[in-house]
This record gives C-alpha cells, structure tokens and sequence, in this order.
C-alpha cells in the first residue's frame, strides 16, 4: 500500500508530465500507475482547480489538502500518539510496539486511534527524521560505548614549562547517552584501564557490555568475529560481571553512538577548554567535571528531559550494583621457569614449585602482588619486592633433594668452575654460599657457564681473579670486565720481561 508521500510524489509527477502533452497512456507507462490512478488524479486536480505549475504557495502538505480534504480532516481527528515517549519507552528491556500500542489503545476508550499497523508505520517514519545515531534502539543498562576524543588537551608543567598533550576518554551509556569523560596523560593500559574503573564508580553500577572501538589497549587482535581481548581488560570486566563486546571493524554503525558522545563532549566540552591555560591534570579534569554536569543537564532537542534526566529514568536502575572493592590493574607478563625454580620480572626473583623447572607460566602483577599461573591455575603469590635482584622464595616450593636439576648440583659447579681455574672456582663457590640458598646462586654460575661459551678460559680465569681483587665477585661484574677487555691491559701490565743481551745494545756502563 502506497504512503501518502508516495501518493503526492506520483500526483507531482502525473500533473507535469500532463501539462507537457503527454497522454494518459503514456503517463501510465512513465509512472507505472494504473489508468484509474491517473485519471483519478487528474479529476481531483480540476475539481480543486489546480495544474501544472503549482502556486508558490502550495506545498505537499498544502497539495494533499485541497485533493483531498475528507483524509485531512480524518488524520486531525485521529489521537496521535506521543512517539518520543514511546521512542523512550522501546528502551526499557522486554518493551515492544505491541505492548505499547495495547496501552495506547487502553488509555482513549471510544476516540478515534491507529490501528496497529498504522501505529508502527507512524513510528517509524517519526523516527526516520532522528539522527542516524538516536535512530539505533539501545536496552537500558546494557551497553556503554568507550572511546577516545581526537583532540588533546595541552597542560603546562609550573616548574619547566614543558607542555604535555592529555588524552580524553570518554563513555556514553547507550539507552539514556549520559556521558563520562575525563582526562589522562596517555592510552596506554594502566590509564584506560583506570578510565574505566572511574566510569563506573560515576555511574553507580555496571552495564552488562562493554563496548570499546578496537583501541590497541583494548584488543589486542581485532577480528568482525572472534576479537583477542587484552587479558587485563578480561579481568577488568570479570571483576564487574561484565563482557567485553569490542565493535566489528568497517562497520560504523557499531560505534554511532560514541562517535556522538566524542563529538558532543569536544562540541560542548573541549572547544571551551580552548580559553584555560592548565597546570596539572587535575585542574583540568575539575573543569572538565564542572562542563560534563552541564552538558548532562542540556534538555534534548528531539525527546523530552536531558541525558541526566534519562539516565535516572532508563540505565540507573538497569545498572548491575558496584562490587564493594575496585577493581586493581594488573598486568599479565609469560616467563619460563628457570632451574633455580625462580621466575624473573624486572629484575627480581619470584619462587615457583621446583616440578615447573623449564616449563613456562603466566605472571599476573599487581602494584602489590605477583602471581603466577601454570594453565589456568594459580601455583604461587608473593608480595612484590622492591629491591633489585631480590629473592622472594617459599620453602615449600623447594625440592627436598634438589632432584629436578641434580645435573647441575653445587659439586657439579665446583669441578667445572676450577677446570678454568682457581678464581674462577672462588668466585662460583662465592655465589653458593653467599644466598639464602645454594640454588639462587645456579643463576649467576650458570651465566659464568654461559660465558666460557664466547671467550677463552684464560681470559675468563682472569676476569673472575679481576671481580675478586675488586669486591665484586658476580657474573655481572665479569661479564662487564670482559666486555671493556679489562683483563688483557692486566695482563699487559704485567712487569716487563728484561731484554736480551746483544752486541748493539749499550748497558748502562757506557754512560759512566
């Protein structure tokens, strides 16, 4: 069935082609109406009085009148249905046209109201005349759309006068498009990450999906169907009962709604930053605080009440409720285990049980903590050390007769290290016995083994004799002297050897 904006396109087009000469027949067959249709409308056209060309004055609207008045006069009398509300209401989870329709019908007994066919083509061509973003129906409490503004924010260090560039994060709830954005110095994980956690916490609660734009820190492989996730960010989203749904790559409707909210928050927001000169970043994170309430509070042009006003209507009860501790960044780095049964990170040495010598494992670390994961399971958790080169080891993991790596025992060490020689035997037995146990020092031993690989055992026996004198009896240290070749100009400052006598040489009577 045709629309009425159909019907008035054909009536335009039949009264032009009529006024140019053309016969009914071939208006049918250019317009491809039937013959009725078109005699039809050029009787209401003389009836009305009217042809081609139509007076300035007289618009579709003003045309669909004077042909036909008694469809005027019935659409007036028909209760039209408030559809920004019913457009609000769509989000609300298990809400439909039908359900809405039966209230419509229920709530005017006796007046003249749509049918329900009419009252779902009614709303749609309503909604049609939205922007393409709003146009998308979003449940409430179940999406928020993350993403980062294009524009940065300039502040100035007091003390040098460095100008730094901070990024804007920004999250848009999908049902009531109340809006969070603030600022960070980089869109790095710890930061977007931290973004997030701060979201949340304004919101009051957690929506079931997340939806981030394929941002590096968010995925880590994209892909329209099976995107990798950043592990932290999984663990983000675990802790708040929460999924991370990143959008489809090349396909924009996906991110509409958050490509708005970034384009509101520079429109209102960033564009009146452009007058302030900042100092840190919380300075400009409190104007932005002040300018994110105003902008929430800006009535809609299209729907009734404002982002906040719809916020607390739609999403705030929809919300999952908050856990009762934030969640804490961690970070996931792989190692392998080494055959002191230690894992290293930054520097620092980590036990794990003496079975997984060579096998590799996952570290999850915290600012406070480090744990670590063999498969799925968590096989250890040390406080995390802040000194360079310290051991954390459990005597648990500990094996009692040290079976897992008996090829390279202490005894074992001492024999190859006075192979080379006596300093370097020293210097190994020095590294056993200076740990808390024998086994930290297999690391440092065999970084010696390691070296015997790419320099002569001379210039090795040397350099562990050179760390002794020195009061550095590591690996590091020989490694160090080394690399400088410190140990030759040793040797070359040995007491030189006397000459030889020879006839043309003078001795040191020939100048008394």
């Amino acid at each position: 069935m045709p629309t009425p904006r159909m019907t008035m396109k054909a009536i335009y087009e039949v009264l032009r082609l009529h006024a140019a000469g053309f016969s009914q027949r071939q208006i049918v067959q250019a317009c491809r109406l039937s013959k009725g249709a078109v005699s039809k409308y050029l009787q209401l056209a003389a009836q009305a009085g009217l042809s081609w060309p139509l007076p300035d004055d007289i618009d579709a609207a003003g045309l669909e009148a004077r042909l036909f008045p008694a469809r005027r006069a019935a659409s007036h009398s028909i209760l039209i249905p408030d559809f920004a509300a019913i457009h609000t209401q769509l989000q609300r989870k298990g809400v439909t046209l039908q359900l809405l329709w039966e209230e419509y019908v229920a709530a005017h007994p006796g007046q003249r109201i749509y049918q329900y066919s009419q009252f779902c083509a009614h709303y749609r061509t309503w909604r049609a005349r939205l922007k393409r973003s709003m146009r998308q129906t979003h449940i409430a409490g179940e999406k928020v759309f993350i993403d980062y503004a294009g524009p940065t924010v300039p502040v100035v260090d007091p003390r040098t006068g460095e100008v730094r560039q901070a990024q804007i994060f920004v999250a848009v709830l999908g049902a009531s498009n109340y809006t969070y954005c603030e600022a960070t110095w980089s869109q790095s994980l710890p930061d977007f990450l931290g973004s997030h956690v701060r979201a949340l916490a304004f919101f009051g609660g957690v929506p079931r999906l997340l939806v981030p734009d394929n941002l590096k820190a968010a995925v880590t492989k994209a892909s329209r169907y099976e995107p990798e996730i950043n592990r932290s960010y999984r663990d983000l989203a675990r802790h708040y009962g929460a999924v991370v749904l990143p959008t489809r790559p090349y396909k924009p409707k996906d991110k509409a709604k958050v490509e708005v909210g970034v384009l509101i928050v520079e429109r209102w927001i960033l564009a009146r930053l452009r007058h302030f000169q900042f100092f840190s970043l919380a300075e400009l994170n409190q104007t932005i605080r002040r300018l994110l309430e105003e902008l929430n509070q800006r009535p809609f042009k299209q729907l009734p009440g404002c982002r906040r006003s719809a916020f607390e209507t739609l999403d705030a009860p929809a919300l999952q409720p908050l856990p009762t501790v934030p969640y804490e960044y961690a970070e996931w780095k792989s190692a392998k285990v080494s055959i002191d049964y230690h894992v290293a990170y930054q520097g620092r040495f980590y036990s794990v049980p003496h079975q997984l010598v060579g096998q590799r494992v996952d570290l999850r670390v915290s600012a406070q903590t480090v744990e670590i994961f063999h498969g799925q399971q968590r096989v250890a958790s040390h406080l995390r050390e802040l000194t360079q080169g310290r051991y954390s080891t459990l005597t648990e993991h500990m094996p009692k007769a040290h079976q897992k790596h008996q090829e390279w025992s202490p005894g074992r060490l001492l024999r190859w290290a006075l192979s080379i020689g006596p300093a370097t035997r020293d210097l190994v037995r020095w590294q056993l016995e200076n740990r808390p146990h024998p086994e930290q020092g297999y690391r440092s031993c065999l970084g010696l083994l390691s070296l015997s690989r790419h320099y002569p055992q001379d210039r090795l026996e040397s350099a562990c004799s050179r760390a002794l004198r020195n009061g550095s009896p590591t690996t590091r240290s020989v490694r160090s002297i080394l690399k400088q070749k410190l140990d030759q100009n040793q040797r070359h400052s040995d007491p030189a050897k006397p000459l030889p006598l020879h006839g043309n040489i003078l001795g040191s009577r020939y100048y008394h």
